[in-house]
C-alpha cells in the first residue's frame, strides 16, 4: 500500500486535495442546461469508481495485510460502517452544494458551505484525534472563518450593485456546510478505533455508501427539486454522451482529491488534513471570479472583499500547516 512517508509528500497530497474539490465543480458548470439532480448520477458512479481503481492500484502495491481487500478482511465492521455513514450524510451535504451552486455560483456557495464545514469538521475531528498544535489550527480555521464573512460582504456588495440575493440559495449552502461537517469524525473514528481501515478502504466504502444514498435524497429531489420543475430518468437518458463523461469526470477529481486527503491523513491526522483539504472554496471563486465571471460588473468594494478572502484563506493554509510541526 502507497502512503506518504514525509510531511511534505502529505503537505503536497493535501495541496492536490484542495486543487481536485475545488475544481470539480467546473465539470457541472460546462454542461449546458444539465440539471445538477441528474448530472450527480454520472458523478456519484465516478468518484465509486476512481477510489476502487485507486485502491486495488495504489492501495494494494506490495499486498500484505495493508493491502485493500486484506483490509476489508481484517478490519472491525464497525470501522467500515463508520466510513460508510461519513459517505452517506457527505452525499446529502455535496448534492445540497451543487444545489447553491446552481442558485448562488460557484464563488459564493464555496466558501460559505465548504467554509462552515471546515470549523465544524476540524473541530469535531480533533477532539477524536488531537494531533498538532491546537492553538495554530484554531488560529488557522479563524482565518477561514474570515474568508467566509469577506466571501459574504462582497456578495452583498454585488447586491449594492444591481445583483440580487438569494435567501434560498444562502440557506441551502448553510445547510450543506453543517452536514459537510459531519462527516470528517466517522472517517476519523473509522481510521483510528481498534482494527482500522486504511485511507483506500475508507475511501471506497465511503464512496460506496454516496452512490448508495443517491437512490434515496436524490431521487426525492428529482421528485420535488430545489430549483426548477420535477425530472425524471428520462431527461437523464437523452442527454449527450458528453455530459455524462462530464460528469464522470467531475466524480474522478473529487474522488483521486478525497483518496489523497485521506492518505495525508493516515500521516498528519484527519483535522489538519481535512482543513487543508477544505481551502478549496479560495480555487473555486477563483473559477468562479476569472473563468465564470461570477462578480463580474461588481464595483471596486466587492473586489476588496475578494482579495482579503484569498489571502485570508492562504494564511489559514500557512497556519495549519505549521500545526502540524508545531505539534
Amino acid at each position: 500500500m502507497f502512503v506518504p512517508a514525509t510531511f511534505a509528500a502529505a503537505l503536497l497530497m493535501t495541496i492536490i486535495s484542495t486543487i481536485c474539490w475545488g475544481s470539480f465543480a467546473n465539470t457541472f458548470k460546462l454542461t449546458r442546461n444539465y440539471r445538477f439532480e441528474l448530472y450527480y448520477w454520472d458523478y456519484a458512479f465516478g468518484i465509486f469508481l476512481i477510489s476502487l481503481l485507486l485502491a486495488f492500484t495504489m492501495g494494494s502495491h506490495s499486498g500484505g495485510e495493508t493491502a485493500f481487500l486484506a483490509n476489508v478482511h481484517s478490519a472491525a465492521a464497525s470501522n467500515l460502517w463508520y466510513a460508510a455513514i461519513g459517505g452517506f450524510i457527505f452525499n446529502i451535504a455535496n448534492v445540497l452544494l451543487l444545489a447553491g451552486i446552481e442558485i448562488a455560483g460557484l464563488a459564493v456557495a464555496f466558501p460559505i458551505s465548504i467554509g462552515i464545514a471546515l470549523v465544524e469538521g476540524v473541530a469535531l475531528s480533533y477532539a477524536l484525534q488531537p494531533k498538532g498544535s491546537a492553538a495554530l489550527l484554531a488560529a488557522g480555521v479563524a482565518f477561514a472563518v474570515l474568508a467566509i464573512i469577506l466571501i459574504g460582504k462582497a456578495y452583498g456588495a454585488m447586491q449594492g450593485a444591481g445583483r440580487s440575493v438569494s435567501r434560498k440559495g444562502i440557506f441551502v449552502c448553510v445547510a450543506s456546510g453543517l452536514l459537510m461537517g459531519v462527516f470528517a469524525p466517522f472517517v476519523t473514528r473509522s481510521m483510528t478505533a481498534a482494527r482500522p481501515l486504511t485511507p483506500y478502504t475508507v475511501a471506497v466504502f465511503f464512496t460506496l455508501a454516496a452512490l448508495a444514498c443517491c437512490f434515496v435524497f436524490n431521487t426525492i429531489l428529482m421528485k420535488r427539486p430545489l430549483v426548477g420543475e420535477p425530472v425524471g430518468f428520462a431527461g437523464f437518458r437523452r442527454r449527450p454522451a458528453s455530459d455524462h463523461l462530464l460528469g464522470l469526470l467531475g466524480g474522478v477529481i473529487w474522488g483521486v482529491g478525497t483518496v489523497f486527503n485521506f492518505l495525508a491523513a493516515s500521516l498528519v491526522g484527519v483535522a489538519i488534513s481535512y482543513a487543508i483539504g477544505q481551502a478549496s472554496p479560495m480555487i473555486a471563486a477563483l473559477w468562479g471570479v476569472a473563468v465564470w465571471h461570477e462578480f463580474r460588473g461588481a464595483g471596486p468594494s466587492a473586489k476588496v472583499y475578494l482579495a482579503g478572502m484569498f489571502a485570508s484563506y492562504l494564511l489559514a493554509l500557512v497556519l495549519i500547516a505549521w500545526a502540524y510541526k508545531a505539534g
